[in-house]
């Protein structure tokens, strides 16, 4: 081993990520210390065989990325790819190549490099799990607070009210609710009350008997009577029509109903769990929803946040929901840069947690490999909220960058009280005040005052 060769081994070895070169007919002419720690392959054994004998992956036969790089010149970057190791397990790597040439510029050969993810997957993981509650995640206290009295709720057989605009998670929620429950070996009912007129939703709901109208040609059984023994829910109850609230008003009192055209009561042994978009408690109050229906839903309320108010969950539900795609579509997305969570942070999202799913499928799609990048994002978002940021549009935009907007967002949620912010983060009140300097965050000198009233310091 001559001292060129000797020196570049020593640089080679004291980087962390695995290293390894080949020549123009795929054998191995270096291998450093982290690509043995990785693959489990000794150097000594790794030097002079076939790349593909070593480094066995995911796309060594069909889409080799060196192989790519070669004939190409053009280099990979950052591509998730799994490999196995000498005991057969599969690990998840993130890899790079480029090409290797001589002094004289000639192409000798090309060189891979990569890194092992696994750490990174058990953090992902532990992260899921920590604040993961049947399929629901969260870090959010209110949210933390509704995952701990859930149990009681399920348990208590309760009617229950939902309360949460579109796309925060109600049908997850009440699926949690019946999976918690002494019903959950039975079914569980979903109902959109506002998606059907009367005539249609008293039959869905409630059943006919053959007869009971032109197209009635046999009896057929309703929501009710399917979900006997287990739970129905009625979603989006704020859109019924006065009519049908007094049909449903019997059901909650009494336990019974009457299928469509006929005569005899049928008694209903089922667990009501209804959901709103709607402040149901003005509807009572503008005479749009009965008051007596309104006491006999809203015996235990659940509301559930939006999400621009909880935006600390948007990279852990955007890494959940890359985590799934990858799992379905068989694609080894690495995760999103920061550049796009510093933009998704910047977003209000109308359409809450199904929005946010929606923009990680769209750029999910897009990405062929690697990181999701601002580029993937569904354009409309690229234009009105990407654009406006001056700090996401950088190519460097940072970690730091998405902590600095969860302070300040949380320090605006509470009223610019440093107490309460810090106990909401879950962390010391001094480090949120070095934080808060660290990112040039100022509270404003004073609230707005109220009508006719003195303005009113900030807790500091």
């Amino acid at each position: 081993m001559g001292a060129a060769e000797t020196e570049r081994d020593i640089i080679l070895d004291s980087i962390a990520d695995g290293v390894f070169t080949v020549d123009e007919e795929w054998r191995i002419t270096s291998f450093n210390r982290a690509a043995e720690a990785i693959t489990g392959i000794p150097r000594a054994k790794a030097i002079g065989r076939p790349c593909y004998s070593v480094f066995r992956s995911s796309i060594c036969e069909t889409d080799c990325a060196l192989k790519h790089t070669m004939e190409t010149g053009e280099q990979v970057v950052n591509k998730t790819i799994d490999v196995l190791n000498t005991v057969g397990e599969r690990l998840p790597v993130s890899i790079s190549t480029a090409l290797l040439k001589n002094k004289h510029g000639k192409v000798v050969g090309g060189v891979e490099t990569f890194r092992d993810l696994s750490t990174v997957e058990a953090l992902r993981k532990e992260l899921e799990g920590r604040y993961a509650f049947h399929d629901m995640l969260s870090r959010d206290h209110r949210m933390r607070e509704l995952f701990e009295i859930l149990p009681e709720v399920a348990a208590s057989g309760s009617t229950v009210l939902i309360e949460g605009e579109s796309g925060t998670g109600k049908e997850l929620l009440a699926r949690a609710i019946h999976s918690l429950s002494p019903r959950a070996d039975g079914p569980l009912v979903a109902v959109n009350c506002g998606a059907l007129p009367d005539t249609l939703l008293e039959s869905e709901l409630f059943g006919h008997k053959a007869g009971a109208f032109t197209d009635a040609k046999k009896d057929r059984r309703g929501r009710f009577a399917l979900a006997e023994g287990g739970t129905i829910l009625l979603d989006e109850i704020g859109d019924v029509s006065a009519a049908m609230q007094v049909r449903l008003l019997r059901v909650l009192e009494e336990r019974v109903y009457e299928p469509l055209g006929g005569t005899e009561p049928v008694h209903a042994d089922v667990r009501v769990i209804a959901a709103t978009n709607r402040e149901l408690d003005k509807l009572v109050a503008e005479g749009q929803f009965r008051l007596d229906l309104y006491y006999r839903i809203n015996v235990v309320r659940l509301h559930l946040p939006p999400l621009r108010e909880r935006k600390e969950d948007v990279p852990i539900l955007a890494d959940h929901f890359i985590s799934r795609l990858n799992q379905l579509q068989g694609k080894a997305i690495a995760g999103a840069t920061d550049s796009v969570l510093s933009c998704l942070m910047s977003y209000d999202f109308p359409g809450n947690v199904r929005e946010l799913e929606n923009i990680i499928e769209h750029a999910f799609v897009l990405c062929r490999g690697g990181l999701i990048e601002p580029r993937h994002l569904p354009e409309p978002l690229r234009s009105r909220v990407c654009a406006a940021c001056p700090d996401t549009t950088q190519a460097d935009a940072s970690l730091e960058e998405i902590e600095r907007l969860l302070i300040q967002t949380a320090l605006e949620r509470n009223g610019w009280n440093r107490a309460r912010t810090a106990q909401k983060l879950g962390i010391a009140r001094s480090t949120l005040r070095r934080k808060m300097r660290a990112f040039g965050i100022e509270a404003p000198k004073a609230r707005t005052p109220a009508p006719g009233g003195q303005p009113e310091p900030y807790t500091k």
